[in-house]
């Protein structure tokens, strides 16, 4: 059976898909779930990432006021087929929701098929969104991805729900435990670190600094302030910029044998500053972003707002499919030694292939790079 079989069967009704992957559709509650739907939905965005193309989708929700039972949904998604294209993809997204993907499509395409639809699925409100167009506008007017960016989740696993809540669900225990064991264990250091702080500059002790999590949600990230106080962040930004559009000519600090894409000699360093983040005690307060659910022990590193908005379309996956981490593969892999798109491929080889056991690895060799103070300054 192809495809478009399971995407346009009536809700409810959908034969089992082949090779027994009944996870495909589920009912839980009120609401019908279409798993073959949604992971053509995170094809077709891999697809763009990589094609560099513009994938555009219309999402038709019933209104409140509508009572589901009197309208056969089976019937407006074939009206839908009618006004659409024959590569456009439509399948249900709930027992109340239709959704159409436009692949190669911009935004005016979107509102073009929009007006065609507008007459024939009066009971429905329409919602039209463009990937990535839309999540890097949200990020440059508001510094993180606002939910209706993308009218919904775009980022789906692909696991049965139960499977995915569960692997998630094991993580987020890991979390709790280990930042707990975490601050008990480095609480001496932090105190003494604070002292220093506080005794060497004016200012406060914890620098807090908007980042920005899972999906691009923002969130308060803290550290030990490693820095002089009201100091202007252009030089950053501007190395950040380079860093990431792969000018190795401004960003390399080393050589090209042994290169170092770190800001040496920063003048807004302080003495203390240069001491903790060459032993990466100033990453210790992140212990309470994992226990407050910011962030994990391990994941992709969390950027800040105007990083993301220089990101090209893939490497939004960092962002957005994962929480961040205090530690994660590219730190104990590449660190200040790797250009940023290979950072990028080393976050996003971790978000495909996490598991409990790979975390803990991640943790021990983390453990070992610390010690041996490689790539931090």
């Amino acid at each position: 059976m192809k495809i478009n079989e399971y995407l346009l069967a009536d809700p409810g009704t959908a034969p089992v898909p082949p090779n027994n992957s009944s996870q495909y559709r589920v009912t839980s509650g009120e609401f019908f779930y279409d798993f073959c739907f949604l992971k053509q939905l995170r094809l077709e965005t891999l697809r763009a990432q990589r094609s560099k193309s513009t994938l555009s989708i219309i999402l038709l929700t019933l209104d409140k006021e509508t009572d589901a039972e009197s309208i056969n949904m089976n019937e407006i998604l074939g009206v839908v087929r009618e006004k659409t294209r024959d590569t456009d993809i439509s399948g249900f997204v709930n027992h109340k929701s239709l959704c159409v993907l436009l692949p190669d499509t911009d935004e005016t395409g979107a509102k073009e098929i929009c007006a065609k639809l507008v007459n024939e699925t009066s009971q429905f409100s329409i919602t039209t969104s463009s990937y990535p167009d839309h999540i890097f506008e949200s990020l440059a007017k508001n510094g993180c991805v606002r939910p209706d960016a993308f009218p919904f989740e775009l980022w789906d696993s692909g696991d049965a729900p139960d499977a995915s809540s569960f692997k998630f669900l094991l993580k987020r225990g890991v979390d709790i435990v280990g930042s707990i064991i975490g601050i008990l264990a480095f609480m001496p250091v932090m105190l003494i670190t604070a002292l220093a702080i506080k005794a060497t500059s004016p200012g406060p002790v914890i620098f807090s600094q908007t980042r920005l999590g899972k999906q691009g949600t923002p969130f308060t990230f803290y550290k030990f302030r490693s820095m002089h106080v009201n100091m202007d962040n252009q030089i950053h930004r501007e190395y950040v910029q380079d860093f990431i559009n792969g000018n190795h000519a401004k960003t390399n600090q080393g050589d090209a044998e042994k290169p170092l894409y770190k800001i040496k000699s920063d003048p807004r360093i302080t003495r203390v500053g240069k001491f903790i983040r060459k032993t990466s005690i100033d990453e210790l307060p992140q212990f309470f972003n994992v226990l407050k659910g910011d962030m994990s022990l391990v994941g992709p590193r969390p950027p800040l707002p105007y990083e993301a908005e220089k990101y090209q379309a893939w490497h939004l996956r960092r962002i957005l499919e994962m929480k961040p981490g205090i530690t994660g593969l590219w730190q104990v892999e590449g660190r200040s030694k790797t250009e940023w798109n290979d950072s990028v491929r080393l976050d996003i080889r971790y978000i495909q292939n996490w598991s409990l056991l790979f975390d803990l690895k991640i943790l021990l060799r983390t453990v070992k790079e610390v010690l041996r103070c490689r790539g931090a300054m």
